[in-house]
C-alpha cells in the first residue's frame, strides 16, 4: 500500500516543492553562466594578449597578416566592384571571370572586426588606445 502511496506523491507535488525545485533549477542555471562568462573572460584576455605581442612584433609575418589581408580584401573588392564591371562593359561578348565575394565578406569582417561597434566607438569619440592598452 505504500507503493501506491509513494507513486501517487510522487505525479502530485505541491506548490511549495515545484517552487523549490524551480528555485534550485535557477540557481543552477546561474551558476552556470557565471562560470560560462568567466571562462569566456579568461580567453579573451588572453587573445587580448596575443593580439599585444603580434602587433608589437617587427616581423613582417606576424605583425604583417592583418594588413596583408586588409590590402588582399581591398583589392578583391576593387576588382568585384570596379575592374569586373568596367570588364563587362568593355567586353560584353566574354565575360570576365566572377569572384565569390560572400566568402570574401565573411573573411573581412571576421579577421578585421569591420563591424558596427567600430562605428560606434568613432560616433562616440572613444579612446581605443586606452582601452586596448596599446
Amino acid at each position: 500500500m505504500s507503493a501506491v502511496g509513494d507513486s501517487l506523491d510522487a505525479l502530485f507535488t505541491s506548490d511549495e516543492e515545484r517552487l523549490e525545485y524551480q528555485y534550485e533549477l535557477l540557481k543552477a542555471q546561474r551558476e552556470f553562466d557565471y562560470r560560462v562568462s568567466q571562462l569566456i573572460a579568461s580567453q579573451n584576455n588572453a587573445q587580448a594578449s596575443v593580439n599585444r605581442s603580434e602587433a608589437g612584433s617587427s616581423h613582417l609575418f606576424v605583425a604583417g597578416w592583418r594588413p596583408a589581408i586588409g590590402w588582399v580584401g581591398t583589392i578583391a573588392l576593387a576588382y568585384q566592384f570596379i575592374v569586373y564591371p568596367l570588364l563587362l562593359w568593355i567586353y560584353p561578348d566574354s565575360a570576365p571571370p566572377h569572384m565569390e565575394a560572400d566568402i570574401l565578406y565573411a573573411m573581412m569582417t571576421g579577421m578585421l572586426g569591420l563591424a558596427g561597434m567600430r562605428s560606434i566607438d568613432k560616433f562616440k569619440r572613444t579612446d581605443t588606445k586606452k582601452i586596448t592598452g596599446l
